[in-house]
């Protein structure tokens, strides 16, 4: 029994927030911390690399085109938050040999 209790604290602590994604998204989207959050370290480094890029080109004038591209990425990312912490959170819970919550 003593196990199950661990795992379960072990859950709630490594457990991801929608709520925290989404403020994150809000503030942050532009650097994908959102993403880093959520464990999407990949994604998040590309949408990084795509604002700052973009904001450095905006002297030569390209920059003002291609912010495009992270803006709707990260207008996406408004629907596919709660899949990426469902998708975090199963794979904690199996990692913990628990049943998916």
């Amino acid at each position: 029994m003593s196990d199950d209790v661990n795992k379960m604290m072990q859950y709630d602590a490594n457990k991801k927030s929608v709520a925290i994604a989404y403020l994150l998204w809000f503030f942050f989207g532009m650097l994908g911390v959102h993403r880093f959050y959520l464990s999407q370290t990949g994604t998040g480094l590309a949408i990084l690399f795509l604002t700052l890029g973009s904001i450095l080109l905006m002297t030569v004038g390209i920059g003002f085109f291609t912010i495009f591209i992270p803006i709707i990425w990260v207008f996406i990312d408004i629907f596919l938050i709660p899949g990426m912490a469902r998708q975090y959170n199963t794979a904690l819970a199996t990692r913990l040999g628990m049943s998916a919550t």
